[in-house]
């Protein structure tokens, strides 16, 4: 009998989620949607042949639904996981679990008293066979210890007027979460560097280039430019005690004519992580229906995430390294 799974929030992300649950991940089937707009909730239905919920609570509750996923707007996760936790419903939940640490803190200690982990956190990098291949390296000790991670993340465009803030909170979030994993260790502080603004940015600081310090020592520097102009590309390279490992953007088809060679560079970020997401989600429906625990982000790895993001905001408010104060790791998250 496959998982039977409620989306909340089908627009660009949850619909993707949706689409690949109802056809290409195996022992899925989405059975229940909710959506703020009906028209989108009712197509994405008839496209997976699912029920169209008009309140998310019921779906949640719902005797039908075994797993959830949260793919609405931030402001509603926290509700929406609480609600999950509380039906004692695994869910995955897109980044951030909660906007604020607060929420995270809330998030937590509802997991806690239950006594089970129940909540992912859309993190889908870790599922991407190049990070992959980059950490097998370092844990097999082929080049020894880390000493830097230089990681790139670049956008052709984002919104005008942006707050510069959501550079770090929506973009390089994504970086904090893959180093810690990479490194298996916290990051302890952050400085945030203000270059000239690129000539696309309107009104917001971009680029910004961060160093977070590791509980080790490893220092790692992002590059986060969200109006590169180009196309979308991510890239990292680690150094270690005795060599490196790069990773590049994945090998795209070159284009040989008119005297020049040209590769593909993706339009932003489902084309280089499809297959990450596609990982992620078969990771999480084969977890639910055995009853383990996914090797996706836990609850805990949410929280951090946020918890390094907004001292990083502060970072690039004050211009000034700001240090971070983890609240204890919970032995649930061991």
């Amino acid at each position: 009998m496959p998982v039977r799974i409620g989306v909340i929030g089908v627009g660009v992300m949850g619909g993707e989620h949706a689409r690949l649950l109802a056809h290409e991940v195996s022992g899925s089937e989405v059975v229940a949607v909710f959506d703020v707009d009906p028209q989108r909730a009712g197509q994405v239905a008839a496209a997976t042949g699912a029920r169209s919920h008009d309140d998310p609570m019921v779906l949640v509750k719902d005797e039908q639904v075994d797993a959830v996923v949260v793919a609405s707007s931030d402001p509603t996760h926290e509700q929406f996981v609480l609600a999950a936790l509380a039906a004692a419903k695994p869910v995955l939940c897109e980044k951030p679990l909660a906007p604020d640490v607060a929420g995270c803190g809330r998030i937590l200690d509802a997991e806690v008293e239950l006594g089970r982990r129940l909540v992912s956190v859309g993190f889908m990098r870790r599922y991407d066979q190049g990070y992959r291949a980059l950490k097998d390296v370092l844990d097999g000790g082929r080049v020894g210890r880390a000493v830097m991670l230089h990681c790139t993340h670049r956008n052709a465009s984002i919104a005008p007027g942006l707050d510069s803030s959501a550079l770090i909170s929506g973009s390089a979030v994504h970086e904090i979460d893959i180093a810690r994993w990479l490194l298996d260790e916290e990051l302890t502080a952050v400085t945030v560097h203000t270059p000239r603004r690129g000539a696309g940015a309107t009104g917001t600081q971009d680029p910004l280039f961060l160093v977070f310090e590791s509980a080790s020592g490893v220092l790692v520097d992002v590059e986060v430019f969200g109006n590169a102009g180009y196309g979308y590309e991510v890239r990292a390279e680690l150094v270690a005690d005795h060599g490196t490992v790069s990773l590049d953007s994945p090998p795209p088809t070159a284009l040989r004519s008119d005297g020049g060679v040209a590769r593909v560079v993706p339009a932003d970020w489902r084309g280089r992580f499809a297959e990450a997401y596609r990982r992620e989600l078969q990771d999480w429906v084969a977890s639910v229906e055995a009853g383990t625990l996914p090797g996706t982000a836990s609850a805990w790895d949410g929280y951090v995430a946020t918890e390094v993001a907004q001292v990083g905001i502060r970072a690039l408010e004050t211009g000034q390294r700001q240090t971070l104060e983890l609240r204890e790791k919970p032995a649930l998250y061991a």
